[in-house]
């Protein structure tokens, strides 16, 4: 183990003669001594790597008491041991000293022994003091390091997550894909029900987090659709009633292909999936609930699909004017649709028109 250096201390008077004594106590001590004039040399001595200050209190200009106050305002400085070398034995003057942060008194004439005890004492406080400081040092070195580590990790699993989330969404695209081999509109309408479902969603004050993953849910409301046979899928006339039972049943298949996921969007999707066809008045399908019933996001989802629906062309129907599609839809609202979710459709017109003319 390399031993300590021997300590450092600054001797300070004015008067030479007491200066030169002063140094050659401390140096009979064992300690290294560096002496300063006046308070100026004192504060300009202080980074040379001081232990301990012996400090006149009488001088002129800049006494040890203002010397002592300057000290103590540099946090670096602030534990350095003062002790004041003084003839002043008034209280008034020794409660000032304490004030100022003077940690001890010798009076003058000193005496060398008692000088040698008391800076002793003061140097064990200060080597004390500098091992805590280093300790909390060290300390506050490890919790950086293992914040960093730390850092580090959240930062692969925030990255972790996000490719599982992605993943997620690289299902419902891989399912929308599956769409397009069959019928290039519907993959169309897919895309735009989950835009304009998420404006919706947006103007009706769903949370953001809510609104987001509609907009990827909403694009499943047809995922059951993969199960139709083409004949009747891209039939260019109406069904007859056995078709559309098989029509149907895109519903409940699409709930089935959904269901028992961990991920948020295949939820909500198997959801939307399964009431997306359910009537405000009970009167839809695959379960005939009605009202509140119908899970929110699938009656944002109603609302938004007839729309589109009939306003686009289709292999069984041509489209039909916007306007002409919109005074439908007033006239059902109630039997239908959700009268609030229909009235955040309405506001939010030029969001869905824009929606439409970029994704046809």
């Amino acid at each position: 183990m390399i031993d300590r250096p021997p300590y450092r201390i600054l001797v300070v008077d004015d008067e030479p003669d007491f200066l030169v004594l002063h140094a050659s106590y401390i140096k009979a001590l064992g300690y290294d001594v560096e002496t300063a004039a006046d308070g100026i040399e004192t504060l300009e001595k202080l980074p040379l790597d001081i232990d301990m200050i012996l400090l006149d209190g009488k001088m002129p200009g800049m006494d040890g008491f203002e010397v002592a106050r300057r000290i103590r305002s540099m946090p670096e400085y602030s534990y350095v041991p003062i002790v004041m070398a003084t003839g002043l034995t008034k209280p008034e003057d020794r409660r000032r000293a304490l004030e100022v942060g003077i940690n001890d008194f010798v009076t003058k004439p000193l005496d060398p022994q008692e000088l040698g005890l008391r800076a002793r004492w003061l140097l064990d406080f200060k080597a004390a003091h500098d091992r805590l400081a280093e300790h909390k040092s060290e300390l506050e070195r490890s919790v950086e390091r293992k914040t960093k580590a730390l850092r580090h990790a959240l930062e692969e699993t925030s990255e972790a997550k996000r490719l599982i989330y992605e993943g997620h969404l690289d299902t419902i695209r891989r399912l929308t894909i599956a769409a397009e081999y069959r019928d290039h509109a519907t993959a169309s309408h897919i895309e735009r029900v989950g835009l304009c479902s998420e404006i919706v969603a947006a103007k009706i004050g769903l949370s953001p987090g809510e609104v987001e993953t509609i907009r990827h849910a909403a694009q499943l409301h047809d995922v059951g659709k993969i199960g139709i046979p083409d004949h009747l899928l891209l039939k260019p006339g109406p069904l007859d009633d056995d078709e559309w039972v098989i029509m149907r049943s895109h519903a409940a298949m699409g709930a089935q292909i959904l269901t028992q996921s961990t991920s948020p969007v295949m939820q909500m999707g198997e959801k939307i999936a399964l009431a997306h066809h359910e009537k405000w008045d009970g009167s839809g399908y695959p379960n005939g609930i009605a009202g509140d019933l119908i899970p929110l996001e699938a009656r944002i989802c109603a609302v938004v699909d007839v729309y589109d629906a009939i306003t686009m062309d289709r292999p069984y129907r041509p489209a039909i004017s916007k306007d002409h599609a919109l005074e439908m839809m007033r006239k059902i609202d109630g039997s239908h649709f959700d009268p609030e979710v229909l009235n955040a459709f309405l506001e939010s017109l030029a969001d869905i028109r824009e929606v439409q003319t970029a994704h046809r």
